[in-house]
């Protein structure tokens, strides 16, 4: 499995919901950007509470989503620029039913590892401007994922992203996010356990499922 990826962006903390700040808007990097354990030089998180830290260090968000968040919205300028949703990485042809957690992929010279979904927050309404936005992703699985770096290197727009390791069989982002977000589903006591035991997940996810499981 191999894509390409159209564009690496980062971003800084600015001014977001009055006094908040944010780094939600990222902008393209124009040459080769260099991945550390903590993410991508030049790229920071203003709330480093709940986002950013070697588990969530590089960020993805298929641009295939695009189209259907188009008709969702009524249209919108935001989806016509980049990194709409906060991405580092715009790519398409790869989505959440299709990675596995603890998957890993080669990124020019950086090793990414599958590390968890992203769980949405208001700053994403809050950016387009809409509500109704995070409902949508929760029943939607439309999500986005993090990786981990297990090896540092460089990359730049146009490199592929190419897959060199499975992760977990049967445990795609899309499953994983939907067991413990979706408020439709119901996950049984089986897969809770499973997911509680998925090694390459993040620990605050493992924790989650753990915290679901009946003495």
């Amino acid at each position: 499995m191999s894509v390409r990826v159209d564009a690496i962006c980062i971003g800084l903390p600015k001014p977001f919901n009055g006094a908040e700040l944010s780094a939600i808007d990222k902008r393209p990097l124009g040459g080769k950007a260099t991945f550390r354990s903590f993410g991508i030089e030049g790229d920071m998180v203003a709330d480093t509470k709940h986002h950013g830290g070697i588990d969530m260090a590089v960020h993805q968000y298929p641009t295939d989503h695009y189209h259907a968040w188009n008709e969702v919205l009524g249209g919108h300028p935001l989806l016509t620029g980049p990194a709409p949703f906060g991405e580092n990485l715009m790519v398409a042809g790869l989505k959440e039913d299709e990675v596995l957690i603890g998957d890993r992929f080669r990124l020019g010279t950086a090793l990414l590892e599958v590390s968890q979904p992203r769980q949405p927050c208001w700053k994403i309404e809050h950016r387009f401007g809409r509500k109704g936005m995070v409902a949508h992703i929760l029943g939607a699985h439309n999500c986005g994922w993090y990786y981990r770096v297990v090896e540092e290197g460089e990359a730049e727009a146009g490199d592929e992203l190419r897959k060199v390791e499975d992760g977990h069989a049967d445990w795609s982002v899309a499953r994983v996010f939907a067991a413990l977000y979706d408020p439709a589903a119901n996950p049984n006591q089986d897969e809770l356990c499973a997911i509680a035991g998925l090694d390459r997940l993040t620990g605050k996810w493992r924790e989650k499922a753990r915290g679901r499981l009946k003495s």
